[in-house]
């Protein structure tokens, strides 16, 4: 059995982006903070490379799965799966708006279809004994009522969801991008928060437009859990005082060198395997910014991580053309 999970804070889900090496890597500045996958669909569990979907390094822990999908066979099936890989909690997406995703009858359009994901969470709760949670948006289209939310967080409590994480802007299936629904429909924090007050002893957290420790702090005085997406990969280093002030730690905060240093051992035991370095480096180039000297770092590992001879030596030839940079070298971006 898993050991119990402190979601206070945790990094998004987000594709193309928290694939293993992202999140090894995030590990190293924070100790605590709840790590999730990629989305993985039910189809490229069940009929693709399961182990290269699922493998990930132990020291990922604490870290959840979010898989796509729509029939409750399949997600216990591959619940179980994930339990068995030693997953700490599955997660069924109910926001994403992609046109991928709504072909599949999954994802945002989950939510016009309540008494479904319900039944998909009871079927995963009873395949798995490790928490299973659902991550959605305010509503859909113009199923955004607060009544509608509300009903269908009922449900899915019925059903036995261990925590809700709400995306608190409402998602479009058409008429937007997916990039838009990320931007364009307003953040409606009080909303969530008054869902928190209906459903009191549901774990209810909170996500979309938080980029900072402070801002997830006040969200905590209102919701047991905050999610940070684009704000962590983008400035990974805020993710460093986590462990002190969300989770209150007392373990000294890392440094940027320090981080890097912990890596290179993985860095040495991953491209020996057959790993790309630039498939590795890419998730790091953010850790130094605003810091001087920063344009270098990420344009000399940006320029030559993906040629045939790249090796590690590269980290080290980026470290020191950023810190030789002269104190008010403008290249903090």
């Amino acid at each position: 059995m898993n050991a119990p999970i402190d979601r206070r804070l945790s990094v998004a889900p987000m594709m193309d982006w928290t694939d293993r090496h992202c999140r090894y890597f995030l590990r190293q500045i924070s100790q605590h903070t709840l790590l999730y996958t990629e989305m993985i669909t039910t189809g490229a569990l069940l009929y693709g490379d399961r182990n290269r979907f699922l493998q990930f390094d132990a020291a990922e822990h604490p870290i959840a799965i979010q898989l796509g999908g729509s029939d409750p066979t399949d997600l216990a099936t591959c619940a179980k799966m994930a339990e068995d890989y030693g997953y700490d909690e599955v997660n069924l997406n109910v926001g994403c708006p992609s046109d991928r995703v709504q072909s599949g009858a999954f994802g945002l359009c989950l939510m016009n279809h309540p008494q479904l994901v319900a039944n998909c969470v009871h079927a995963m709760k009873t395949a798995v004994k490790i928490p299973v949670t659902v991550k959605t948006r305010l509503g859909v289209d113009d199923n955004d009522s607060d009544e509608a939310l509300h009903a269908f967080v009922a449900l899915l409590q019925q059903a036995g969801v261990d925590h809700v994480c709400i995306h608190a802007r409402k998602g479009w299936l058409k008429g937007l991008s997916p990039k838009e629904n990320r931007d364009v429909p307003p953040l409606q924090y009080e909303r969530a928060y008054q869902l928190k007050q209906a459903f009191p002893t549901l774990n209810i957290g909170i996500n979309g437009g938080i980029e900072t420790l402070e801002q997830t702090q006040h969200h905590l005085q209102h919701l047991d859990a905050v999610m940070i997406g684009r704000a962590a990969y983008h400035d990974s280093y805020l993710l460093a005082g986590a462990d002190q002030a969300i989770f209150g730690g007392d373990m000294p905060i890392q440094s940027r060198e320090q981080i890097i240093e912990r890596m290179l051992p993985y860095i040495e035991r991953e491209m020996a395997n057959g790993a790309a370095l630039k498939h590795i480096v890419r998730h790091m180039l953010n850790l130094f910014k605003s810091c001087p000297g920063a344009k270098h770092w990420r344009r000399h590992l940006s320029t030559h991580a993906h040629l045939p001879n790249a090796s590690i030596g590269l980290i080290h030839e980026a470290l020191v053309l950023m810190q030789d940079a002269a104190p008010d070298d403008d290249t903090t971006a």
